[in-house]
């Protein structure tokens, strides 16, 4: 057996902004495994956020012994980026080579589309509102904030598609203060969610906080070890492949979410249609699902996931597992 990574580049339909920065294109790692004349892959996206570069990941991947498994896995690396591509190419080996699809392997029902957010780039007020126009179509829009002239922007994207369903991302960039004042105008305006509004390392201050509006961990919840620290703080927790490491954890932390009350998310990194397939088997059932990272793409992996009406479709096995 053995274990190869590339680095793909995927240009991005237009530039993509959050409060962190801006991007034009996707780098991502592409972890493929070759046994047998079989070869399984994964995808995985490095995160500056998490200390990650795509030539650190990059050695993760080539370090590991030849003959690894996803049992053995995850004492050799740590969640993030590198292990989530390997458990993935794993999963997707096993089942090529079983010859039957991943979920049957996970001992979970055949999986089927589920509506997915759409983000919409940090701009102007006005641009804001302008890209909500050209997608009030869709059932459920995603905003990026996390700036102090946020209002602004969340009015205008109601205004822009008054009918759809918005949830809101702030990427850590609020300030307990800054939450709390907008919290009412949340309501007011039918914001069904708020992303990470305070820094990882800060959310203390949700502690006893009134929550009008689901509060969502991202940044601070990456694995089931992650669960001890959010109690009293969120209401949802974001379930990201590149976080958990791979599908098998992703799993595992899905379960004990929701033995624990919380609802769950799945989301993504801006990524190709090899990274959302497994995470579309994570997301049957969830409360918000956010896939959307294909349809922020110009370009795409052969065989790329449907996205129509019903939302985004299971991969087809010439994708991935």
């Amino acid at each position: 057996m053995r274990v190869d990574v590339t680095q793909d580049t995927f240009r991005l339909a237009q530039v993509f902004t959050i409060s962190r920065g801006s991007r034009t294109e996707a780098k991502v790692l592409t972890a493929r495994i070759k046994q047998d004349g079989v070869t399984g892959w994964g995808e995985c996206v490095p995160y500056a956020r998490y200390g990650e570069t795509l030539d650190s990941v990059t050695a993760q991947i080539e370090g590991l012994p030849g003959d690894v498994t996803r049992a053995a896995l995850y004492d050799l690396l740590p969640a993030g980026a590198a292990r989530n591509a390997v458990d993935c190419a794993l999963w997707d080996l096993e089942a090529k080579r079983a010859g039957k699809r991943v979920w049957e392997l996970a001992g979970l029902a055949t999986p089927g589309p589920e509506i997915t957010a759409y983000t919409l780039s940090l701009a102007e007020p006005e641009e804001m509102r302008a890209q909500a126009a050209k997608n009030a179509h869709r059932p459920l829009l995603k905003i990026k904030l996390g700036t102090p002239d946020d209002m602004p922007r969340l009015e205008a994207v109601r205004a822009g598609a008054p009918e759809a369903t918005i949830i809101v991302d702030a990427n850590e960039g609020w300030s307990a203060e800054v939450y709390a004042d907008l919290a009412p105008h949340l309501v007011r305006l039918g914001v069904a969610l708020v992303e990470q509004p305070l820094p990882a390392g800060e959310d203390e201050a949700l502690l006893g906080m009134e929550r009008p509006v689901s509060v969502c961990a991202d940044e601070s919840c990456h694995d089931r070890a992650s669960l001890p620290g959010l109690k009293g703080k969120y209401d949802v927790v974001n379930i990201k492949l590149d976080k958990t490491g791979g599908l098998t954890e992703a799993l595992a932390l899905r379960a004990a979410a929701l033995a624990e009350g919380y609802q769950v998310m799945v989301g993504c990194m801006v990524g190709s249609s090899l990274a959302m397939a497994p995470a579309t088997i994570v997301a049957q059932g969830a409360k918000v699902v956010d896939l959307d990272g294909p349809l922020l793409l110009a370009e795409d992996r052969a065989h790329p996931l449907l996205f129509d009406g019903a939302g985004v479709h299971p991969p087809d096995a010439s994708l991935w597992g």
